[in-house]
């Protein structure tokens, strides 16, 4: 077994692991020898040396010398468990949340003389000692330093140091991977080392460390190479013979519509990859409204025009149909429109499969079904799809490869997101911004209004229903809590009713698909004026008719996430509103978010003010996206380490290198399978 094989190795394989133990390393997500470098330490056992009865000190994390003599397990679940220990005289409480009595009866045997460390706690008027680890006595008056870990229930301190102690000493010598003038802005530290040292140091000595920097530095820059092969090796496919050509003048002429500068610079970009001997792999990035789809389908009909098949595909069914409907109305005269979605009924699926073919159907648009094995396509030339972030790199390179070598790729996403994030989750694509909206969309005017103010709101949607506007009204719960204050959209629902008969609907992620899809249509087809929903609203549905959303609780959303519901609205002509509703004891971070909101509009700039204030791991899209799959790295804290393995990358890719050299990293960082299983 080499180095790297030894490194990604079940963590079976260490002494003392057996396959109990593993199981219990595995709920901290440590599988392999490499995952547990990862586990970094939260602190240092202060006070090593064990306390004396007399030394007690309150908030210090001691070590004591205690007696067990009796347990208190409450039959209630969410009450602690106690046991009551002796010190000399003294009596001390050990205070346990969520352990269990056998793992608390096997760390303090009744009447058997233990080590514990802890901090020092005083309740009513006794001594307390909340969560101890035991320690073993190694000498008869001090205890060997040891770090302290997050741990879960079932592994004790003492032997979780062994493990770990027992890796570090075992730690091979790697060749090194980066070269000298990227190692000398490290100080010339070694992989090995750092390793070492992150699991010696304070933590407050490690954040500072160039040993933490050279490893967050090396995990950014093998993502980066990833996205760097995936790259080129899609540039590599070499498309055969493609006849283009471009309607594009005589399609808006047709429509009357006239497109914005970023508009117009984007159709001429995918033009330029629609003609090219290469295969396109383009993110187009836009935020809520700034035209994204009118850009798509100039895409689409070019390549129909130029004798290829197009299918478009969408997260969710409604969506589908509305993509459906405005192909439908404006393009159906140029090519032959259907829909597929899981909802198509057997025979016309079955005409809809025979069709595309015989290449009796040049445009096809749908969920995710347009990928189904029974799916063929006669002559496929584009793939567009919607609302992108819902797809992993994995999952974007094994899409580029199911439309074929002639087959060209446009992903989509209306997600703003900073500019580290951006490089990030979407290096492996060639990026096209649109940032300017469209003339006719009006700016949506944003208010704040305390909760107690909320007959003065339903005042302005009584005005704005008799102009036969409609409503978004959001709630962040389905029903009450008792634990949290927040206003449910099942009493939110029945207290409208009141105000407006018959003319409310209910929408929330408990719903069925088919009810949910029931509803949202009632109200595009204006059968109710007020949608009461959850944030299931968010992301791609469009209701020209609808002008204003009320947000309760908004200072319990991230500004992305508010950004992305006030969207929801100002799709048509009219003025349109978002009214934050909030209490009025706010945290000073709530009434930040709320002051950015209303003073800004652009998505870009409000997703970077949004990172700044809740960090990377919260923005809307992103818990799903691979980004918080790294394990040091931070896009906030770390922006000149993500900059720096961008430049160096892209340094290598202009001079040309071969990148084999790095296969190894690739591998250990688990990003090789990827590309390719066979490193």
């Amino acid at each position: 077994m080499n180095d790297y094989e030894y490194l990604l190795s079940n963590i079976q394989q260490i002494k003392g692991i057996g396959k109990k133990t593993s199981q219990l390393f595995k709920r901290k997500n440590i599988n392999t020898i490499f995952d547990l470098l990862w586990h970094l330490p939260t602190s240092k056992i202060e006070n090593s040396k064990i306390t004396n009865s007399n030394e007690i000190q309150i908030g210090k994390i001691q070590t004591l010398k205690l007696i067990p003599i009796k347990y208190n397990f409450p039959r209630i679940r969410r009450l602690p468990n106690k046991v009551i220990c002796e010190n000399n005289e003294i009596k001390i409480d050990c205070i346990f949340f969520n352990s269990n009595e056998s793992y608390i009866k096997k760390i303090l045997p009744i009447n058997t003389e233990v080590i514990v460390s802890g901090k020092i706690n005083f309740y009513k008027n006794k001594y307390q000692i909340i969560n101890p680890t035991q320690t073993k006595n190694e000498d008869s008056n001090i205890i060997k330093e040891k770090n302290k870990y997050s741990l879960t229930e079932g592994l004790s301190l003492n032997k979780y140091n062994t493990i770990i102690n027992n890796v570090l000493n075992q730690l091979p010598n790697l060749d090194e991977w980066l070269d000298d003038d990227i190692k000398k802005k490290f100080n010339n530290v070694s992989w090995k080392d750092s390793i070492l040292k992150i699991h010696s140091l304070e933590t407050k000595k490690i954040i500072k460390s160039d040993y933490y920097k050279r490893l967050i530095f090396d995990e950014l820059f093998a993502h980066f190479l990833l996205s760097s092969k995936i790259r080129v090796k899609i540039k590599k496919v070499k498309k055969k013979e493609k006849i283009f050509i471009d309607n594009k003048e005589k399609l808006l002429k047709d429509l009357n519509f006239k497109l914005t500068n970023d508009q117009d610079k984007a159709v001429k970009i995918i033009n330029s990859d629609l003609r090219s001997k290469n295969k396109m792999f383009r993110l187009l990035q836009g935020d809520v409204g700034s035209g994204k789809t009118i850009v798509s389908m100039i895409a689409a009909l070019n390549t129909i025009n130029s004798g290829y098949q197009v299918c478009f595909m969408v997260p969710t069914e409604i969506l589908a149909k509305q993509h459906f409907s405005f192909a439908k109305k404006y393009f159906e005269k140029y090519t032959k429109i259907e829909i597929l979605t899981g909802k198509s009924k057997y025979a016309e699926r079955k005409k809809i499969l025979d069709n595309l073919k015989l290449g009796k159907i040049n445009f096809l648009i749908g969920t995710h079904s347009l990928f189904q094995k029974k799916v063929e396509y006669l002559k496929l030339g584009l793939i567009i799809i919607d609302e992108q972030h819902k797809f992993g790199v994995r999952q974007r390179k094994e899409l580029s490869e199911k439309g074929g070598d002639n087959c060209d790729v446009l992903v989509m996403s209306a997600t703003p997101i900073p500019r580290t994030l951006m490089m990030t989750v979407y290096g492996d694509m060639d990026l096209t911004l649109i940032k300017e909206k469209p003339k006719n969309r009006k700016k949506t005017i944003t208010y704040s209004k305390l909760e107690e103010k909320i007959s003065d709101i339903i005042n302005f949607v009584k005005n704005e229903i008799s102009k036969e506007n409609q409503i978004f009204w959001v709630c962040p719960l389905i029903e009450e809590s008792k634990k949290i204050d927040f206003q449910s959209v099942v009493n939110k629902y029945k207290h409208l009713e009141k105000f407006f008969k018959n003319r409310v609907g209910l929408i929330h992620g408990s719903l069925d698909k088919d009810e949910k899809n029931k509803i949202l249509t009632k109200f595009l087809n204006k059968e109710i004026d007020i949608l009461v929903s959850t944030t299931v609203i968010e992301v791609g549905i469009d209701f020209p008719n609808a002008n204003v959303i009320v947000i309760e609780n908004a200072d319990k959303y991230g500004l992305s996430q508010l950004h992305q519901l006030r969207g929801r609205v100002g799709r048509g002509i009219k003025e349109s509103y978002c009214i934050l509703m909030f209490k009025s004891n706010l945290s000073e971070n709530a009434k930040k978010r709320i002051k950015i909101l209303k003073s800004l509009n652009d998505g870009f700039d409000i997703s970077e003010e949004d990172m700044k204030l809740r960090g990377y791991g919260d923005l809307l899209g992103f818990k799903q996206s691979g980004v918080k799959n790294f394990r040091l790295a931070d896009p906030v804290l770390n922006e000149d380490l993500f900059l720096l393995a961008e430049k160096v990358v892209k340094k290598l890719e202009l001079e040309g290198k071969n990148f084999d050299k790095y296969n190894k990293l690739l591998k250990l960082y688990d990003k090789a399978s990827i590309i390719n299983k066979n490193y």
